[in-house]
């Protein structure tokens, strides 16, 4: 392992003292070589997120829960259903209906009614991965499928905090460990999600259910390794397991030097392929802020956009993307002081994009834009200087 991949040491700090019960209850545990009462203080002290109640969560919650882990969240939007109950073993057939969040929460409190438990019965996406990874140490993904996959690894890059991934599908199944501080991510395995329908969901391929308790294994070893310091986490590497021939070998990857830095969250469906853009509107593809080669694409598409450019008469006499229709920042504000409803009513329908020469004055006319009532509408990133730089190196420059 790199210096860049090794991690400063233990990921959390010793909790109280044990007591008594707690040191007969994990004393197979505590008699292993390296790890003795500060590790196992260090797993009752931890705060770990398990995405998803399925397949592999039924193999990793319970073992999370036995292990000792103090606190234990649990992010579920499904009900059981009978085709589940093969494979996910913390529910039975009494819970066909239920929350799985809520069968999991079950299943923990058997195991150890004073595990702290936080069920969160809702899908996780971008408007509440970040806060809700906040709260925790360490995130386990069970999930199967792209879009959260991708979600979960850039908020977890986000937050700072690592991320324990597993995979099953058929007969086989991977694990490993993003750390964007200490080594590469999900993403750098994975640049470029598959293209849409070429991998089989569980529910069409189907999965062995043994396969998921080998990769839920490995996923709470990791764990275990991470919250305590102890081993070698899967930094770099990724454990490939073929359950038909019994083996295992290890995918050695490193960092993507041409990846673009995570700075937000994004729309996975739309980045996985699932949504089609054309059934977003510009805010919710971009989040406010459109590329040139983005902005092209669209162009490129026939989508229909109203280009406006907010630099004075001058400025465009200079240089202008074609298609714009200029509108001077300060006529703009003077039309929206005057009669904003009527701005607003005549842009309702419309895409807008907006530039100047590097960006401020896009980003003013964006907010007032807005405030009067048109949503859809977005900054063109670097303006005309870029445009000239990417676009047209033969423009005008001023």
């Amino acid at each position: 392992m790199s210096e860049e991949q090794r991690p400063p040491g233990p990921l959390v700090e010793p909790g109280p003292a044990l007591s008594a019960t707690r040191l007969e209850r994990y004393s197979r545990t505590l008699a292993l070589p390296g790890f003795g009462d500060e590790a196992q203080r260090r797993i009752r002290a931890a705060r770990v997120l398990m995405i998803g109640a399925g397949g592999l969560g039924s193999a990793v919650i319970p073992a999370l829960a036995a292990a000792g882990f103090g606190t234990i969240g649990v992010v579920d939007a499904d009900a059981v259903e009978s085709s589940n109950l093969p494979r996910q073993t913390i529910h039975t057939p009494a819970d066909v209906g239920r929350s799985k969040v809520a069968s999991a929460r079950d299943t923990i409190t058997e195991l150890d009614p004073e595990t702290r438990i936080v069920p969160v019965g809702a899908m996780l996406d971008s408007s509440n991965a970040l806060e809700l990874f906040a709260d925790f140490d360490l995130v386990l993904d069970g999930s199967d499928n792209f879009p959260t996959r991708y979600l979960v690894d850039d908020a977890a890059t986000l937050v700072g905090i690592p991320a324990v991934w597993g995979a099953v599908h058929q007969f086989g199944g991977q694990a490993g460990v993003s750390w964007a501080q200490y080594g590469p991510t999900y993403r750098d395995l994975f640049p470029v999600p598959p293209e849409p329908g070429s991998v089989a969901s569980c529910e069409d391929a189907g999965a062995l259910p043994s396969v998921c308790t080998v990769i839920g294994g490995l996923m709470v070893t990791q764990a275990i390794a991470l919250v305590t310091g102890i081993g070698e986490p899967l930094l770099g590497r990724a454990i490939v397991h073929d359950g038909l021939r019994g083996t295992f070998r290890e995918v050695r990857y490193e960092r993507d030097p041409l990846a673009e830095p995570i700075v937000g969250l994004i729309d996975y469906d739309l980045f996985c392929g699932i949504r089609p853009p054309s059934s977003l509107s510009l805010v919710e593809r971009t989040g406010g802020g459109l590329s040139i080669q983005a902005f092209q694409e669209l162009i490129a598409r026939g989508e229909k956009i109203t280009l406006i450019d907010v630099r004075e008469p001058w400025e465009a006499q200079l240089a202008s993307i074609p298609g714009s229709a200029l509108v001077p920042l300060g006529e703009l504000e003077a039309d929206l002081e005057e009669d904003a409803e009527g701005v607003a009513t005549a842009l309702r329908d419309a895409s807008v994009v907006i530039y100047c020469h590097y960006g401020p004055r896009a980003e003013r006319a964006r907010r007032l834009l807005i405030e009067a009532g048109v949503a859809d509408t977005v900054v063109l990133v670097g303006g005309i200087d870029a445009w000239a730089r990417e676009v047209d190196p033969e423009m005008m420059r001023y």
